[in-house]
């Protein structure tokens, strides 16, 4: 990809985040008071203990398709080198 694109990509991607960042702050106050008035509570942030619990049980989904993925194509090589496909599961 041409440099210039990629500088523009990147300067794009960084006004929106900064945009973003703008309308929350400006937001914040509103949303405070609206809680206020309904009674509601902010929901708390997960803690960093759950957050680590939720990338790893991510990350154990992902490793067990992969692996999936892997014995599959593994089985069809070793099926293709005996001259004899293996029916898939």
């Amino acid at each position: 990809m041409n440099k210039h694109f990629e500088d523009a990509r990147y300067y794009l991607k960084r006004a929106g985040e900064t945009a973003t960042k703008g309308v929350k702050e400006e937001l914040e106050p509103i949303e405070e008071r609206f809680r206020e008035l309904t009674g509601k509570e902010e929901e708390p942030e997960p803690s960093r203990l759950e957050a680590v619990k939720a990338d790893l049980k991510d990350l154990q989904g992902k490793a067990e398709g992969e692996a999936g993925e892997a014995i599959a194509d593994a089985r069809k090589k070793i099926g293709a080198y005996r001259g004899t496909e293996e029916p898939e599961a």
